[in-house]
């Protein structure tokens, strides 16, 4: 039964050269090959499995170019489907080279008593969307046409039928296989592009299918009659691999979709097909040169540091780059490259790859680049190995007769450690040899005739300034008797202690409330951090990386860590506690930050090291204390605003100033805290009619 054919159109110039094709009768699959040949074509599909590459026994054929061709495949006049021929032309692998030599001019090759001919079994293998499809032939060619530097000759498979509009992947190898499989990419014309659409009944119909632009937005608009139903899907192309579906909606009669610019990537696909048994789906991808797709795509691409000494460029689409290790030193505004001594790799998108190193360092970064343009670059061994180090790189050279030199790759070039350079590394050339040669500097990379390590400055630079250091410090002590003298005892709390607000937001209401305690806390001496304030690093690091980067922080600096309980927030610490994992209440997004935060904040809850370092709070009339899971009771936990003097002294430790001071900041915070308060704790409005009021 023929399908109506829904065309895909981009309204983005003018139509493409009409095509006029050559018609073929019948319904079976043939094959046929250039004089002197034969060929087979074996019944029935099979299952591709290219296999390893072999050595070659002797002369073999194998494939050495495809050539594609479209054409009709008609069952009737009017009743055509498009068809892909495809011609394999073959080659002679492993012939003798010279002028005497023949195919039989070695015992390693063919006999002409034995075998007159080369055989081979050549696989061709297509794949598009949802698809895919392997035969095999079987090709002979005499040994009078086999001459060195000559083609042996080509076979031809007619047909593959094929979807308008579609990509085709085609691969062709030998079974064994000696050489890479040969690859072509093939995109197929839609009915626009066929003088013959007339005759082929998926052409009849001819709804539509248009991408445009409003504004920052793409429109997807569908032109099809009241009564027509088709299925309409978003997808990510894969270069390998399946496919990934995004979206997907089933639509009757015309619609409009847009899609907001920041979901654009190169591989964003759309694919449409009739709501109808055996439909034939086609699919275009409209967004491969679109420049704001490219921007989206790197814009979302990640590194990840795999253990232990892999690492991954993680992104939503394939795209061609390259990747090499960098050295960043401390405070440097520049990563200074290691090419050529380490050459840059080609990447494979979402692919393990091994670096050549043989430990990590916080200084060495992966920097990617795609079309000579820096992409990314990340210090991906940095959070594990602490900030980067005041460390100088060696390059250990050896030399004939194992004579060995050194020297310090720096911004300017390699110097010689050994040498009057006005460089820090020349000037404390014979301390460095010696830490190497003693086991202090860290090997990095180890290649034929070069060794790279990893040289500590930092004991070197402290002993310069040990005398003005201690001066210094022989000062400070004299200033801080003075100052207890006179005011008998220093504040060391000129800039603050550090609280992060962690809190689960049910609702804008609530979320103002949050942001109303944040900014009186940040009139007192106190440094708050809160989500609501940092949405760009948000938005740059995801939620969980900026929870773990400020917890960290308040950690290290004797902060503290303020969880602010609501209802949402209370139950995401019970699911937690119950399953192992946090949930998700209400719409995405709602409270990833404090979702993300419950993975390292409660472990601490759990095995006891939340006193000092954590304080809980809840918010008269929206929680009540009992409500909070006992496990988090192990921190001092307050409602807010009864026990604001108390709750200000935890926050303030040991800083915190005395009862009338604490009272009167109380105060202060309870009334920045009431309208926030008074608007989170009303009642929602009755949607139904006022009752009439009561006559008494």
């Amino acid at each position: 039964m023929p399908v109506p054919w829904f065309l895909l159109s981009l309204a983005l110039g003018r139509s493409p050269a009409v095509l006029s094709l050559e018609r073929l009768s019948g319904t079976q699959d043939t094959v046929h090959c250039s004089p002197g040949l034969s060929c087979h074509l074996w019944d029935g599909d099979l299952l591709c499995v290219p296999g390893s590459l072999m050595p070659a026994p002797g002369p073999v054929l194998v494939p050495a170019r495809l050539q594609t061709e479209l054409v009709l495949r008609c069952y009737q006049e009017q009743d055509c489907d498009l068809c892909l021929r495809v011609a394999i032309h073959l080659a002679v692998h492993g012939l003798p080279e010279g002028p005497d030599q023949d195919l039989y001019g070695t015992d390693a090759e063919l006999k002409p008593e034995e075998n007159g001919s080369l055989q081979a079994q050549v696989v061709l293998y297509f794949r598009a969307y949802a698809a895919s499809r392997c035969v095999l032939m079987e090709v002979q060619v005499p040994a009078a046409l086999v001459h060195p530097g000559r083609p042996a000759g080509s076979v031809v498979f007619e047909c593959l039928e094929v979807a308008l509009g579609a990509e085709v992947r085609i691969w062709a190898y030998t079974q064994p296989r000696y050489q890479k499989e040969l690859n072509l990419t093939q995109q197929l014309p839609d009915c626009r592009s066929l003088e013959v659409r007339d005759s082929i009944e998926n052409c009849k119909a001819l709804p539509w299918l248009d991408v445009a632009t409003d504004g920052e937005d793409v429109l997807l608009h569908v032109d099809i009659s009241e009564g027509q139903r088709v299925g309409l899907s978003l997808y990510w192309n894969q270069s390998q691999g399946p496919t990934r579906p995004w979206w997907h909606q089933n639509l009757t009669g015309p619609q409009t979709i847009s899609l907001n610019h920041t979901d654009l990537v190169p591989c964003l696909c759309v694919q449409v097909w009739p709501l109808e048994p055996d439909s034939v789906r086609t699919s275009l991808c409209p967004f491969r040169e679109d420049p704001r797709a490219h921007r989206n795509l790197w814009h979302g691409a990640r590194l990840r540091l795999l253990p232990p000494q892999s690492w991954r460029l993680e992104a939503r689409c394939p795209m061609p780059a390259e990747a090499s290790l960098c050295w960043q030193p401390p405070g440097g505004d520049t990563c200074q490259p290691l090419t050529p001594l380490l050459p840059r790799e080609n990447v494979t998108v979402n692919k393990a790859l091994e670096f050549p190193l043989l430990n990590g360092h916080p200084n060495l970064c992966v920097q990617v680049h795609s079309a000579e343009k820096l992409q990314l670059q990340d210090c991906l061994w940095a959070d594990s190995l602490r900030p980067p180090r005041d460390d100088v790189l060696l390059l250990e050279v050896q030399g004939a007769r194992e004579n060995r030199s050194f020297c310090a790759l720096e911004p300017g070039g390699c110097t010689p450690v050994l040498s009057r350079a006005p460089t820090r590394a020349a000037r404390l050339g014979e301390q460095l040899l010696r830490d190497l040669h003693s086991g202090q500097c860290l090997k990095l990379w180890d290649g034929d005739l070069e060794t790279l390590w990893a040289c500590p400055m930092d004991k070197y630079m402290h002993q310069r300034w040990v005398l003005l250091w201690l001066a210094g410090l022989l000062l400070a002590a004299v200033l801080f008797l003075l100052l207890l003298l006179q005011k008998g005892r220093v504040k060391a709390a000129a800039r603050g202690r550090r609280a992060l607000l962690l809190h689960a937001a049910d609702d804008a209401a609530f979320e103002r409330l949050v942001g109303a305690l944040a900014s009186a806390l940040g009139r007192l001496p106190l440094r708050v951090a809160v989500d609501l304030w940092s949405g760009r690093e948000l938005g740059a690091l995801g939620p969980a990386a900026w929870v773990h980067a400020q917890r960290r922080l308040a950690m290290q600096e004797g902060g503290v860590v303020v969880l602010l309980f609501s209802p949402a927030a209370a139950a995401l610490c019970r699911e937690w506690l119950q399953d192992g994992a946090p949930g998700a209440h209400g719409p995405p997004g709602t409270h990833d930050a404090f979702a993300a935060s419950l993975s390292c904040v409660l472990p601490d809850f759990l095995q006891g090291r939340a006193a000092g370092r954590y304080v809980s709070a809840c918010f008269d009339g929206l929680l009540p204390p009992a409500a909070v899971p006992a496990p988090l009771h192990a921190a001092p936990l307050f409602s807010l605003p009864a026990q604001l003097p108390e709750f200000l002294g935890a926050l303030q430790g040991r800083d915190a100033p005395g009862p009338a001071r604490l009272r009167e900041s109380a105060r202060q915070v309870a009334r920045a805290l009431r309208p926030a308060l008074e608007r989170c704790s009303r009642p929602p409005p009755d949607p139904s009619p006022a009752a009439p009021a009561d006559p008494e």
